[in-house]
């Protein structure tokens, strides 16, 4: 279905104008933002823990050590919620009130599960690392069995979803309206700036020359 149908669970009660449904506007968002973050409960407490993703197709994939009380969860088959949130101007009212930001978030509710065989789990991770940074995959070295054997990867299938977004101006009281108080956005964006060689990198050995570029196109 292109459309998330409206639960008690994923549907929007505050300011329900800027809520959104559809799978296309939710999963832009989720591609975009370059970080997530989980909530859980374990053994009666709450958690929420902040973590790189990839998508993969109406999936969620994760990724971290096998200790992680985060993936061992997951890996039981217990269900989450992933939230995803993109900050796009900051909102400059006549009053202090009204001040806020513009904005594209996301909240996606699923139930986890391991990925398994060698094979899977490499592919999950390539869409991990893909995702973060284009291109490495095929320039780094990949993961050795040490590394594949302390490493859990899980996998939280969409069951629904919304996105709630806010744009525009500020959202002033008509009495404010001619207070002498600058009003407006202050838009802001996400670049990279110039690559910072470590210390320790071997003598010749440049950075790829589209690497910033890499980056700018990766929300896409």
């Amino acid at each position: 279905m292109p459309t998330f149908p409206r639960t008690p669970r994923n549907r929007v009660s505050r300011l329900p104008d800027r809520a959104r449904y559809d799978r296309e506007a939710i999963y832009s968002i989720v591609d975009e933002a370059l970080l997530c973050h989980v909530g859980f409960v374990d053994d009666g407490q709450p958690y929420v823990i902040p973590t790189l993703h990839a998508r993969d197709g109406d999936a969620i994939l994760l990724h971290g050590s096998v200790g992680s009380r985060l993936l061992r969860h997951l890996a039981a088959g217990n269900p989450a919620s992933i939230a995803f949130t993109i900050v796009d101007g900051i909102v400059l009212a006549r009053s202090v009130f009204h001040h806020s930001v513009n904005y594209r978030s996301a909240v996606v509710f699923g139930r986890g599960a391991p990925v398994e065989g060698e094979a899977e789990r490499l592919r999950a991770l390539e869409r991990i690392a893909e995702r973060l940074a284009p291109g490495r995959w095929s320039e780094a070295r990949r993961p050795n069995p040490r590394e594949l054997a302390s490493t859990a990867v899980a996998r939280v299938a969409i069951e629904t979803a919304s996105a709630k977004v806010r744009a525009g101006p500020p959202k002033d009281d008509d009495e404010d309206l001619a207070l002498p108080v600058w009003a407006g956005v202050l838009p802001v964006e996400l670049d990279f700036g110039e690559p910072l060689p470590d210390p320790a990198l071997r003598a010749g050995v440049a950075a790829p020359g589209d690497l910033r570029d890499r980056f700018r196109r990766r929300g896409g």
